[in-house]
Formats: structure tokens, C-alpha cells, sequence
């Protein structure tokens, strides 16, 4: 069914009568270059306005008597418009797309959606490129004597899977590494963490782990769930927005109209960062801060606030554990001048800006990369929450904490996808969860268990994808399982978005098996081909490209930033032999030998006369497994009913206020666009999802809800549970309480409002393991939360830090500051491997590193590339507006090393890695810094890596990834690297 109307019969044949030759030049203006702008094209062309206005209305102009009685390509065609969504950032973009006789011919951007409001950005104004590109890779390959040549998908599948079962054999099911992707739908990445647990490992991740893995855990272990708390569109609602380590308006650039639109009724936007950005351009008070400063600069905001008094004292009493604490730290620590001396900032900018929170309420903080890749990345996030905690800015329309994802689907791949520390739905590794899994996959717990090297190995969590490199290259002795790493699927992942690119091509080159499962070859095809070091190579080594297809060649759905969930229309059969991603699991599972346990739920469809699993089967499981996060009321059904009814949603609040789906009969009264997670009980409850997150005015039943009793009722004699009187609107508690299970309903009375079926099933369970959702509809019948209602925590005692404190940065070119802040002590076992951190800082400063590489160096995105680039650089519209890697240098730092804008420069660090790239000359950084973007790869230390790509298959633009040069360091909770924050030269070319 499609969820957009097909273009009507009578509406053709009105067009075609009109005239022949404007249907015919109407149909070739629009495909001769479909996916350039009216504007672009018409000025490329060398045509006015007046021919624009022209052209776009054809229709009112008389025929031509020369063209009577002819027939000029009108044709039968069949024309369908199918809605899909953005594959690039998070914001959720709609695009409908025309497709004329199977083939994508031209786009348009939902002008109904409430998220992009019919705006696109440069990448997803050509998005059909993506789709049709002619750089994709075409059919699977085998790298055979340094080129890859083409095999069949049958040989494929055999000889990997032969491998896979030989390594098993040799070294065990961990020795097998699976980097998923977080352009995965929601329903590939939960089949792929499903198929990886029946192969028998956690040795699994995404690109999650290296952008925001640091907030996930730090918000989490703050108030309960890891995500953004309102949305894009709320932002509409503040009266001030502080920007940090957020560059919006090329990162998230459609999310940019929200705030302007903010701002044109008074809100006042701050943008902290180390660099001058576009979005910094927009901000009525830009602050720059060292890059790695952020705890000094939100912490030396919260001195003036509690020396002021300007704190919300009754919300800190009734809904915030550890402030007391937190204060004390903050008056002895971060008086002005120390704030001066470690970020860089005047007190009077300090205190300007702290005076702007205060005095525009609500407020609403962003962050993106440029907070969480750091070393200390986990406390730098709490930093944040704590500031709007403090002044009370959470669960509250124009607040909140603004969290903005980076991939399109990287928020659904962290809630449902391939973690190593936790199932689907950030379920745990302990038997109960598993147990929980086992039931609704339907397949024996012993089974499951049977298929890991051994019980303990099941319950720990695997290697991080930051660190896979060590996974491989670790001395086996110190690693925490029995094999080094041998062999490795790269599933939609650019190895050039992860640091320590010297020792990655090592890596590679060691490896037993390398399978690069993709729509493009990506930069992984053409390392693993590219000559390395010779007593590196393994002689054995196989390396297999699978052609993947895009996510407009099949359907499922995709969670934004904000939570909401949407689903996506196939807009095109496959193109050559790719097949889509949840295929080739099952394809490889048949081989494996557990296709029928991993599909066992499903219904198969026909694609090109193979067996693929039904998306919608599979976000149906989801439904009756994930209750922990509200991923259950998200029915198929419910998803396409707001696909087709956009219009219906407030723009601010996402709400619908009423309306019905005309094919369904859906009444969308109430719901909240996308039906943001939480969205509790099964689709019948109709829940209407949770647009802001903690918001205590409305009742559960419409969104509303408190802070997560996940930590305990009390710590050292404290309550952590909220005050009398705190609580969601219309609650029957009306204090704080637990989370919900059979005992704390029996104890309330309420174990009678379930039915005997039901109370069979719910007997010793809680809200997040009742396989029939009834502890959850009862406890929001009594209007109180599932997951209990307690304090948020700013004293978060399991972390290294349970107070954020500023810590140096591994590499950094301060070394007098290092002796105040140093980082961490080294780690033996976290994540399977030895870490190290004061080791490496206290070599650099005795080596005097600093002296050699005097440069801080950081960096970021473009607005015209996404990710490590590969697609978006295969894009020959894009490709035009962006076609040289390049760092950004302050012109005194040029003139002093004799550089001129324009002219090549030679990158170094201390890895020994030296990359050669344009100078932009730009005071956009200060004198300390340089900064390059993150998106290029293709070169290598000044060499075309072109050769080594499959041939017809290499990005239009190649440059030298920025990841080349950076060096070691990790966030002492997650593993997230640190690269924000390193040190180079740069010297004339």
C-alpha cells in the first residue's frame, strides 16, 4: 500500500490534452537534471526569471499551430509518489519521491511534515543521486592479487560463511567482529543484534560508539533515558538556546529553521564553541572556548548562578538529588580567574551569559560532537544537565536538553541495534534479559547460550568499534577473551570516521577475513587494497565487498533525533545485484544454519525471487519486546497512518488535535507526530508518544511523566525518590515511588485490574519484562509512571567522576594545566582491553610533544557531506560544492609558517602521520587551533588512493582523512574516542 496517492488517472490525461509538446517539455525539463534546484538549473542554463515564470506555468500558454496533430513522448507511464525519509543527519527530513516506470525521476520535500516544513538541505535536495548513483558498488567482489574482481553472491556467501565457521572452530565465536550501521532501519539493526547473538558474541557496535555513546550513558545515569528530552520543533518555545560543541547550521542545517523561527519572537541563541561557525554567525552571543574546556566553562556559568541565587530552589528540592554537593564544588573550584585560566573566557562574558539563562525562561541547552568526543566526553554531558537542572529547565516545553544525533538513524540503532553491553531496547547482558529475548524470538534460552564460547562470555560486554584495531593488535595475553580479533564485517560503516588510521591499515592488513557489506566500496575497500606494511599482511587473508542496497530500495522505519519514529515507502526495486541488508542477514544465517531461529516470526516476501524477511514482522517483534524504552505502540499500522497525514501535527508541539485516516478510520486525536519513545503499552493503549520527556503538567496518558527511579530509593540516607507533591498531572501517588512490578500493584490494590491471562503472565515480573504490557496500562490508568518517579542525579556515584571534574586531554599543549587537571589512571580490562590514559599524558609532557606539535587540532562536519563521506562524495551535485579537503589555519599562525590561502600544506602529529591538504587561510579558529573537516578520505599521506578502489566504484572526491593523523585516547566510561581535541604542525607543502 502506498501511503501517498498515486498520481491520478484523470489528472494525466488533463495534462496530456492540454498539449502534447508542454507535456513533453514539461517531462524533459524535469528530467534532464532531476535533482538540481528550479533556481540552479535556470541560472547554469543562462535563463531569466521570466522564463522561470514561464516554464512553471506552461499550461496557460496556446498551442503552437506547428505541433498540431502531433504526438510528441507523451507515453502510458506509470507515475508514483512514494514518502521516504532523509538518509544523511537526524532530523527526519520527508521526501516524496516521483518515480516514473520504477524509476526515481524526481523529488520534493514534504511541505506537510512538521519536522522540515518542506525545506531541505544541500545533501537532501539530492538525494536521488543517492539512489540511482552510478558510483555504487554493483555487484559482490573479491580483492584477488591487490584487485578486486567480481564473483557471484553464491560464491560470496560460501566462502565467507566457510570462514566464519572456520574461525569459529579455530578461535572461537568472538574472534568474528560485527561493525552494524546507523544507516541500518530500526528493524535492520535489531535483526542484525539478533543474528550476532545466535552466532554467539557481543562483539558488536555502530557508529553510535563513536558520536554520541558519551550522552547515551551520561544523560542516562542523569535522569533515566540516553536521548534527546524535547525536540527540534519545541525549540520554538525557548527564549534563550545555548549551542555547545553544536554546529547546527552545517551539521542538522533544516533543524536551523526552528530556531530562527525561535528567534523571530525573541529568543536568544548563545554559540560556544573553539571556532567561528555558521551557526555561530546566527548567535546573539558567540563565546570561544579551548576545545576540551567545556566542565570549566558550564561550571564557571553555575558560580554566578548560585552566587546570585538565580538556581530554582524548589525544583532542586523536589526533583534533583546531589546539587548541594555539586555547589560546593563548583564555589571552590571554579572561581572566574580559574575559569579564565583553563577555558579562556573573561568574567564578564561569563557572568553576560549566565545572566541570559537566567533571565530568559525556559532555556534550552545543544550539544553535539563537539561535547561528547572527548576523554572526559561523559562528564562534559552531565556538566550540561546539571546547568539546566539547576535552573530547573527539564521536563518542560522550551527547555530540556537538545540533544542533536548524527546519522539518520542513529538514534534507533542505539535504542534497538548492535550494542555490546545490552540487547535491544537497552535491555542488560543478564540472564533475565536474555531469558526475556528468548521468549519473544521464541527460541530456547540454552540454545542461545550454547552458541557463546562460554555463560560468562554471554553476560560480557564485547569490544567497542572505537578500539577493534587493539582487538586485533592487543598482545593476546592482555586482552579479556580467548582470541585476538580475526576477522571483521564492516556493515555500513566509514573506517576514515574513526582515529588512528596508521594503525587501522595495520589492522586490516592482519586480519584473517574483511567483509565490507555497503552501497559503496567506502574507504575500507580501498585500504585493506592498498600495499601496507609487508611483515603486516596476512597471507591467508580474505576480503569480500557485498553490494548492499540503499534504504530507498526497501522500507522500514527510522527514529530522528527527537524520538519519533517514521516509516519509510520503497521507493525503488534494487538496483543491479545489491540486496537490502536484512536479506543478506537471513541469506547468511541460512548458511550459518540458524536462518529458521532468526526468522522464525516473519513472513517472507519476493524480491527478485529471493526470501526476504517483512519489515513490518519485524518492528512488530519489536513491538512486543521493547518495553524498557516505549518502542511497543509504534505498531506499522499507526506509523503509516501519520506518514499519510502529516498535516495534521502542530508545527510547536507535534500534537494532533483531531482528524482520521480516511482509508483506516485512524483517529489521530491526541497523538504527538512519529509517536516519540516512549510510546508504553501495546498500539491498542494508544499511547501518543512522549514529545518532551520528564514533563510533570501533563498526564501519562498524554505524554507526560517524571524522572526514572533506576538508581535505587535512597543513598547514604538521602531520598532519591521525588518529594510529596512532585509528580505528573493527575497521578493517584502523589510523591515519589519505585518502578512498577506484580509486588508494588499488589501492595497499591491495583493486581485485580489485571485480567487472570494476564496476571498469569505478569506473576514476578516487572513493567519491562511483562510480555503482556498490563503492569504498564495499569500503572497509567492510576496516571503514575511505569519506571517509577524519583530525582534526577547530579552526583552520579558509578561513574569515575561522580561529580564532573575537568580533566587535560591526553594530547594537548598545555602542559602547566596538566599538572593541575590530569586524566585518569590507566585501566587493565575495560571493554575486553588494557586503556591507557595517564601513561600517555604524562609521556607526551615529558617528551614535550607540544613543543613539536604546537597546534590543537579539532574537527567537524560540512554542510555538504555527511559521515566519512563515501556517498555523499559519490554525488557529483555535491562533489561540485565541496572538492578539496582542507584545514582551517588563523592567518597569524599562517603568516608566521609562511602560508598562503589557497596553497597545499603538510598536516603532521605525533603518530607519525602526515597528510597533505589545502590551507584555508580563516580567522574562523583561533591562533592555538586548526581545524579540518571529518568527511574525506581517498588520499593517503599525499598519495591518490584511486587504484585500489573496484574499478567505476572510487567517490568523485578524494581527500586525506583528517582520522590519518589523530592519536590515541578514549572516554573513561564508553570508549568514545577523543577527537575534538589532539595536536599537530602544519608546515608549507
Amino acid at each position: 500500500m502506498l501511503l501517498t496517492k498515486k498520481s491520478s488517472h484523470a489528472a494525466q490525461v488533463a495534462s496530456s490534452s492540454a498539449s502534447p509538446f508542454v507535456h513533453s517539455l514539461r517531462r524533459g525539463l524535469s528530467q534532464a537534471l532531476p535533482t538540481m534546484d528550479r533556481r540552479s538549473f535556470l541560472r547554469r542554463s543562462g535563463l531569466g526569471v521570466g522564463v522561470g515564470i514561464a516554464a512553471s506555468q506552461l499550461t496557460l500558454v496556446k498551442k503552437s499551430n506547428a505541433a498540431e496533430g502531433a504526438k510528441v513522448g507523451i507515453g502510458d507511464s506509470k507515475i508514483e509518489v512514494r514518502r521516504t525519509i532523509c538518509t544523511h543527519c537526524s532530523v527526519g527530513c520527508a521526501v516524496d519521491a516521483v518515480v516514473e516506470n520504477g524509476v526515481w525521476v524526481r523529488q520534493e520535500p514534504v511541505f506537510d511534515s512538521p519536522i522540515n516544513l518542506g525545506a531541505h538541505c544541500a545533501k537532501g535536495a539530492a538525494l536521488r543521486e543517492h539512489g540511482h548513483g552510478e558510483y555504487r558498488l554493483r555487484y559482490p567482489m573479491k580483492l584477488v592479487n591487490g584487485k578486486y574482481e567480481r564473483i557471484s553472491w553464491d560464491t560470496a556467501l560460501n566462502e565467507i560463511t566457510a570462514k566464519m565457521q572456520e574461525l569459529r572452530k579455530a578461535s572461537g565465536p568472538d574472534s568474528v567482529y560485527f561493525v552494524g550501521s546507523s544507516k541500518h532501519n530500526n528493524e535492520q539493526a535489531y535483526l542484525l543484534r539478533k543474528f550476532v547473538s545466535f552466532w554467539g558474541t557481543n562483539n558488536c557496535d555502530h557508529q553510535a560508539r563513536i558520536c554520541h555513546s558519551t550522552t547515551v550513558a551520561g544523560v542516562a545515569n542523569t535522569w533515566g533515558y540516553g536521548a534527546m528530552t524535547n525536540s527540534y520543533n519545541d525549540m520554538q518555545n525557548s527564549k534563550v538556546a545555548l549551542y555547545i560543541g553544536s554546529n547546527a547550521a552545517e551539521a542538522h542545517p533544516v533543524s536551523m529553521l526552528h530556531m530562527l523561527h525561535a528567534k523571530e519572537t525573541g529568543c536568544k541563541m548563545i554559540v560556544v564553541d573553539p571556532r567561528f561557525t555558521r551557526t555561530a554567525a546566527k548567535a546573539d552571543e558567540y563565546v570561544r572556548i579551548r576545545s576540551g574546556t567545556d566542565i570549566p566553562f558550564l561550571f564557571g556559568l553555575l558560580y554566578h548562578i548560585f552566587k546570585n541565587g538565580w538556581e530554582d530552589k524548589k525544583y532542586i528540592n523536589d526533583r534533583v538529588y546531589g546539587m548541594d554537593k555539586v555547589r560546593e564544588d563548583v564555589l571552590a573550584k571554579w572561581s572566574p580567574d580559574k575559569v579564565e585560566e583553563a577555558c579562556g573566557v573573561k568574567e564578564d562574558q561569563m557572568f553576560k551569559v549566565a545572566k541570559m539563562l537566567h533571565d530568559n525562561n525556559p532555556g534550552t541547552i545543544v550539544w553535539c560532537m563537539g561535547q561528547t568526543q572527548h576523554t572526559i566526553g561523559n562528564a562534559m554531558v552531565r556538566a550540561s544537565c546539571i546547568l539546566q537542572l539547576a535552573l530547573g529547565n527539564v521536563g518542560k516545553t522550551g527547555g530540556g536538553t537538545n540533544i542533536f544525533r548524527g546519522h539518520d538513524n542513529v538514534q534507533g540503532a542505539t535504542d534497538v541495534g548492535p550494542n555490546p553491553d545490552s540487547l535491544p531496547g537497552y535491555y542488560g547482558l543478564a540472564e533475565g534479559s536474555w531469558k526475556h529475548f528468548a521468549a519473544v524470538w521464541g527460541v530456547d534460552f540454552e540454545w542461545i547460550k550454547k552458541q557463546y564460547a562460554s555463560p560468562a562470555m554471554m553476560t560480557k560486554s564485547g569490544i567497542t568499534v572505537s578500539r577493534w584495531i587493539d582487538g586485533v593488535m592487543e598482545n593476546n595475553e592482555l586482552i579479556d577473551q580467548d582470541s585476538n580479533l580475526r576477522g571483521v564485517f564492516f556493515w555500513g560503516h566509514a573506517p576514515n570516521s574513526q582515529t588512528r588510521g596508521l594503525e587501522m591499515k595495520r589492522a586490516m592488513d592482519k586480519l584473517d577475513l574483511l567483509v565490507v557489506v555497503d552501497p559503496y566500496p567506502s574507504a575500507t575497500a580501498a585500504m585493506a587494497a592498498m600495499p601496507g606494511k609487508a611483515e603486516d599482511l596476512n597471507p591467508n587473508r580474505a576480503v569480500y565487498l557485498l553490494p548492499a542496497a540503499t534504504q530507498f530500495e526497501t522500507s522500514g522505519s527510522c527514529t530522528a533525533s527527537n524520538r519519533s519514529l517514521q516509516w519509510r515507502e520503497k521507493v525503488i526495486e534494487p538496483l543491479w545485484e545489491s540486496r537490502s541488508d536484512h536479506m543478506i542477514m537471513h541469506q547468511f544465517a541460512e548458511k550459518l544454519g540458524f536462518a529458521a531461529e532468526l526468522s522464525k516470526n516473519y513472513k517472507m516476501q519476493k524480491v527478485k525471487g529471493m526470501d526476504e524477511p517483512v519489515p513490518e514482522d519485524i518492528l512488530r517483534e519489536i513491538n512486543k519486546s521493547v518495553w524498557t524504552i516505549g518502542y511497543t505502540g509504534q505498531s506499522p499500522e499507526r506509523l503509516k497512518a501519520h506518514m499519510k497525514n502529516m498535516h495534521l501535527f502542530d508545527v510547536k508541539t507535534l500534537k494532533a488535535k483531531g482528524g482520521k485516516d480516511k482509508d483506516t478510520g485512524y483517529d489521530f486525536t491526541g497523538d504527538y507526530f512519529g509517536l516519540p519513545w516512549p510510546c508504553y503499552g501495546t498500539p491498542e493503549l494508544k499511547h501518543p508518544g512522549s514529545a518532551n520527556l520528564y514533563d510533570t503538567s501533563k498526564h501519562v496518558m498524554d505524554g507526560g511523566g517524571n524522572f526514572r527511579a533506576n538508581f535505587g530509593v535512597e543513598k547514604d540516607g538521602q531520598n532519591l525518590l521525588a518529594e510529596d507533591g512532585s509528580h505528573s498531572l493527575g497521578a493517584e501517588i502523589t510523591t515519589g515511588y519505585p518502578e512498577f512490578d506484580h509486588v508494588l500493584l499488589k501492595k497499591l490494590g491495583w493486581w485485580d485490574d489485571l485480567s487472570d491471562a494476564e496476571k498469569a503472565k505478569a506473576e514476578g515480573k516487572n513493567w519491562k519484562t511483562d510480555p503482556t504490557g498490563a503492569i504498564i496500562r495499569v500503572a497509567m490508568k492510576h496516571g503514575c509512571h511505569p519506571f517509577g518517579n524519583a530525582k534526577a542525579r547530579a552526583v552520579v556515584w558509578n561513574f569515575p567522576d561522580a561529580i564532573p571534574q575537568h580533566r587535560e586531554p591526553l594530547y594537548g599543549t598545555r602542559p602547566d594545566l596538566v599538572a593541575k587537571y590530569p586524566t585518569h589512571d590507566d585501566k587493565k580490562a575495560f571493554w575486553r582491553l588494557p586503556t591507557l590514559y595517564k601513561s600517555v599524558q604524562d609521556k607526551n609532557v615529558a617528551d614535550k610533544a607540544y613543543e613539536k606539535f604546537p597546534l590543537i587540532l579539532s574537527s567537524g562536519r560540512l554542510v555538504e557531506y555527511e559521515g566519512g563521506g563515501e556517498e555523499t562524495r559519490s554525488n557529483p551535485w555535491l562533489a561540485e560544492l565541496q572538492q578539496e579537503s582542507f584545514v582551517e589555519i588563523n592567518p597569524k599562525t599562517a603568516a608566521d609558517r609562511g602560508i598562503r590561502n589557497g596553497e597545499r600544506v603538510w598536516l603532521s602529529s605525533p603518530t607519525g602521520a602526515r597528510i597533505n591538504v589545502q590551507a584555508l587561510v580563516t580567522e574562523r579558529v583561533a591562533p592555538d587551533t586548526v581545524w579540518m573537516p571529518f568527511h574525506f578520505s581517498g588520499r593517503w599521506q599525499g598519495a591518490d588512493m584511486l587504484a585500489y578502489y573496484p574499478k567505476g566504484a572510487a567517490p568523485v572526491v578524494r581527500g586525506e582523512a583528517v582520522n590519518t593523523a589523530t592519536t590515541y585516547g578514549y572516554d573513561s566510561v564508553t570508549m568514545m574516542q577523543e577527537t575534538k581535541t589532539t595536536i599537530c604542525n602544519v608546515e608549507r607543502a
